[in-house]
């Protein structure tokens, strides 16, 4: 018989591309999803993906078989929540989506002082604004907002997606040619640098090039690692650059182990968002949430 967490692993490679990205996003060792994947595999009697470099490709049977299982696999998880909410009557429970550095910047430190059970979930924007349509979110914290009629917005705080570099970076030429405002000069020395980037997307640097370059980057990253704060951690007290928001640095700016170098000709900002549905019966749950988000960026911003 299949194991449901073979499935689950599968899914999760699928949707991040990589064997470290679904084990974070599953919250289980990177080995334990190469298990699943193979013991799958084994079962069925193909490969379900290539691996290419440090992406795992779906071969054709792949995506057939990812397309017949998400939506089951969805309404399973669905169904998995609404047991949880029917046998603890007295402890309600409270899924939230976000990005995994929100969570760790944020409300990471809160958890265990929260009066009532919560179940964190990070994926794509789009996604989590369909889940918290469809009830299997409470409450999502995004800098997308839906046109669902059902969700309503809350704006609570911005980011700006900065260059940063460690402080062994020396910027001082970069500085020279941005007083010159010579956009070609600019571009042909942040490429000559060493650049850090993540195993997920890349939206951050393809909009910060795109809306100072008019184009694309036209090079990979130097160092490949599993998300944003793994980053600023490679960052810190050393050099290199990268893409990020500016309020997952903070801390690191203000003890001087990393810099602000550029923001860009035109600043690249983000609304964050709160989305809940108008009609939840959590409205205590969620309001006490948004709280200690409120008053963790405050923190941060001041």
């Amino acid at each position: 018989m299949v194991n449901l967490e073979w499935y689950r692993s599968f899914k999760a490679i699928y949707k991040t591309g990589t064997l470290t990205g679904a084990a974070e996003s599953l919250f289980i060792s990177q080995p334990g999803v190469s298990l699943h994947l193979s013991s799958l595999e084994s079962y069925v009697g193909y490969k379900l993906f290539e691996r290419t470099g440090r992406k795992m490709l779906p071969t054709e049977k792949g995506k057939v078989l990812y397309n017949f299982v998400t939506e089951p696999l969805s309404k399973l998880e669905e169904a998995e929540k609404h047991f949880q909410k029917s046998t603890e009557k007295h402890t309600p429970t409270i899924s939230v989506g976000m990005c995994f550095e929100t969570f760790q910047i944020t409300l990471e430190q809160y958890i265990s002082t929260l009066p009532f059970n919560v179940i964190i979930k990070f994926g794509e924007y789009p996604e989590m604004l369909d889940q918290l349509d469809k009830g299997i979110l409470d409450l999502i914290i995004t800098p997308q907002k839906g046109n669902s009629p059902n969700i309503e917005h809350e704006a609570f705080s911005s980011e700006t997606i900065v260059l940063v570099g460690g402080n062994g970076t020396d910027d001082e030429a970069f500085k020279k040619i941005v007083k010159k405002k010579d956009s070609f000069a600019i571009e042909e020395w942040l490429k000559n640098q060493k650049w850090y980037g993540t195993t997920g997307d890349m939206e951050h640097l393809l909009r910060f090039w795109q809306l100072n370059f008019g184009k694309h980057p036209d090079f990979r990253p130097n160092y490949i690692v599993p998300n944003l704060n793994s980053i600023v951690r490679c960052l810190s007290g050393g050099n290199g650059l990268a893409i990020i928001p500016d309020f997952l640095c903070k801390r690191e700016v203000d003890k001087g182990q990393i810099k602000v170098i550029w923001e860009g000709s035109v600043k690249l900002k983000n609304i964050l968002y709160f989305g809940c549905r108008k009609k939840t019966q959590y409205l205590t749950e969620i309001d006490l949430i948004k709280n200690l988000f409120k008053k963790v960026m405050a923190r941060i911003e001041g």
